[in-house]
C-alpha cells in the first residue's frame, strides 16, 4: 500500500490530478461555511435538531451538514442528481432524448447540457421555496429564522442558494475533467465523510466517561467491517450471461466466432432507489415538522411515521424494493439487448435471438434485482437499528410484551452517533471502490504495480 502511494505521487500527471482534486474538494469544504445572508444560525440548529428522522435531516446528509448550518451550499449537489434522474426518466418516454442517447458523445453532451439547465431551473424553485418557509418557521424554543423577512430576503436566498449549486456542480466536473475519480460522487463523499473524525472523537469521549463499553467498542468495529465488506461483495457480484457470436465472412476478414458475456449487475439502481424510497417516506413526518404549529393534528397522524417505527420500516422495505425494479427497467432495457446482441451475430446458447433471447434476460435480472432489492432493504435499516433500535412497542397487541422482553440493545440501539451504514457507507464504500479503480488503472497504464497486485479491482458497472 505504501509503494502505491509513492507511485501516485511519483507521476507528475497523476500527481497534478490528486492534488487538483483534493483542492477542489477543499473549496467545497470552505463553501459549506459560508453562512446564507438574513438566516439565524442558531435558530436554524436547533430546528434540525428537532428533525432528525425527517427528510431535512436526510437531505443534509448529501450537503455535509450545510443545510443544517444554512450555507450558501445548502442545497448541495441534490438538484443536479434530481435533474440527472428527470433526464433519465423522460429519455424513456421522450423519443427526442432516446435519439440523444444514442447519438454517442454529441447526444452525450447535449443531454449533459440540458441536465445543467435542469440544476438551475430545480435550484431556483427549491431555494425560493426555502426563503419561504424560513420566514413562516421558528425554532422549538420560538425564536425566528430570518431577521428581516421579505422578497428582498427571498430573492437574496435564490440567488444565493442557485448560485452555490451551480458552482458546486462546476466543482464536479472540473475534477471529473482534470482530477481523479468522479467529481459529484466525490463531493457526496467528502460531504459524508467530514462527519467522522468528530463521531470518532465523541466515540472515545464516550468511552472515557463510560457511557460506551469497550466491549461494545469492539463488535462495533466487527460489525462496521462485516458490513463493509458485505458491501463490496454484493457491489461486485455480477450474474454473467453467456453469449457467442457466429462467424462471418466480410471480405478476406472472417469476423466474430468468440465467446464473451453480458454481466448484469446484483445492485444495478445503486442508491438511487434508497434515495427515492427514503424522500418519499419522510413525507408526513417533514410535513408534520413544518406545520405542527399550525395543524396540532398532524403531530399525531404523522407519529406513526417516525423514525423507527414499524410503520416507517415496512413502508421503507416496500418502497425500496419497488424503486429498485422501478429504476432497473428505467436504465436497462432488456429488449434492446438482445437486438443489439442479434445485430452483431450473438446468441446465448440454447436461446433463440430475439424474443426468447429478451425474456431469458428480463427473467435473470428480474430474480438478481429481488436479491439486490432485499440487500439494499437490510442496508437501509442498519443506521437506525445502531443509533435508536427497533421501536416495537407501538405494535398492537404484542408490542408491550416484545419491548418488555427484547433485549435493551435491540430496542434502544447501540447509541452511535454517526450516521453508520446505510446510504452513507453505501455511497463512501462505492465512491472509495470506484476512485480506487481509477488510480489503479493510472498506474498500470504506467507500467507501476497497483494497489492490488494479484487481483485487479472491477468497475461498477463492468
Amino acid at each position: 500500500m505504501i509503494e502505491s502511494l509513492k507511485n501516485i505521487f511519483s507521476i507528475p500527471d497523476l500527481r497534478k490530478r490528486v492534488i487538483f482534486t483534493f483542492l477542489l474538494l477543499a473549496v467545497y469544504r470552505v463553501g459549506a461555511h459560508i453562512p446564507t445572508p438574513g438566516v439565524n444560525g442558531a435558530a436554524v440548529a436547533e430546528f434540525f435538531d428537532q428533525a432528525k428522522g425527517t427528510v431535512f435531516g436526510f437531505f443534509d446528509l448529501f450537503t455535509g451538514g450545510a443545510l443544517r448550518q444554512l450555507t450558501v451550499f445548502s442545497l448541495g449537489i441534490m438538484p443536479y442528481i434530481s435533474a440527472s434522474i428527470i433526464l433519465q426518466l423522460l429519455t424513456v418516454v421522450w423519443p427526442y432524448l432516446e435519439r440523444l442517447s444514442k447519438e454517442g458523445e454529441v447526444g452525450r453532451k447535449k443531454i449533459t447540457q440540458y441536465t445543467r439547465y435542469g440544476t438551475v431551473i430545480l435550484s431556483v424553485i427549491q431555494s425560493l421555496a426555502i426563503g419561504f418557509a424560513l420566514e413562516k418557521l421558528r425554532s422549538p424554543s420560538g425564536v425566528a429564522m430570518v431577521t428581516q423577512p421579505g422578497w428582498s430576503f427571498r430573492l437574496m436566498t435564490v440567488l444565493t442558494l442557485t448560485t452555490g449549486t451551480a458552482f458546486i456542480m462546476w466543482l464536479g466536473e472540473q475534477i471529473s475533467e482534470r482530477g481523479i475519480g468522479n467529481g459529484i460522487s466525490l463531493i457526496i463523499f467528502a460531504g459524508i465523510v467530514v462527519r467522522l473524525p468528530g463521531a470518532v472523537l465523541e466515540t472515545f469521549s464516550d468511552i472515557s466517561t463510560g457511557t460506551m463499553s469497550p466491549l461494545k467498542l469492539l463488535l462495533l468495529g466487527v460489525l462496521m467491517l462485516g458490513v463493509i465488506a458485505l458491501i463490496v461483495f454484493v457491489e461486485r457480484g455480477q450474474r454473467r450471461i453467456p453469449v457467442s457470436y457466429a462467424k462471418r465472412v466480410m471480405g478476406r476478414r472472417i469476423y466474430g466466432g468468440q465467446s464473451t458475456h453480458l454481466p448484469l449487475r446484483v445492485n444495478t439502481g445503486g442508491v438511487i432507489p434508497i434515495i427515492f424510497a427514503a424522500a418519499i417516506v419522510m413525507i408526513p413526518q417533514s410535513l408534520a415538522t413544518l406545520f405542527q404549529n399550525r395543524f396540532p393534528a398532524l403531530g399525531s397522524i404523522a407519529a406513526i411515521f417516525n423514525y423507527g417505527e414499524p410503520v416507517y420500516n415496512f413502508l421503507s422495505i416496500v418502497a425500496i424494493i419497488f424503486f429498485c425494479y422501478f429504476y432497473t427497467a428505467i436504465i436497462f432495457n432488456p429488449i434492446d439487448v438482445a437486438d443489439n446482441m442479434r445485430k452483431y451475430g450473438g446468441f446465448i446458447p440454447g436461446i433463440r435471438p430475439g424474443k426468447r433471447t429478451a425474456d431469458h434476460i428480463d427473467h435473470v435480472l428480474s430474480r438478481i434485482t429481488f436479491v439486490g432489492a432485499i440487500y439494499l432493504a437490510l442496508i437501509a435499516v442498519l443506521p437506525q437499528f445502531m443509533m435508536t433500535g427497533l421501536k416495537v412497542q407501538s405494535l398492537p397487541w404484542i408490542g408491550a410484551w416484545l419491548d418488555a422482553n427484547l433485549p435493551a440493545w435491540f430496542t434502544e440501539g447501540m447509541g452511535v452517533k454517526f450516521f453508520f451504514g446505510g446510504t452513507s457507507l453505501l455511497i463512501v464504500v462505492g465512491v472509495a471502490m470506484d476512485t480506487m479503480q481509477q488510480v489503479e488503472a493510472q498506474l498500470i497504464m504506467r507500467h507501476y504495480d497497483g494497489f492490488l497486485k494479484k487481483v485487479r479491482v472491477r468497475g461498477r458497472r463492468g
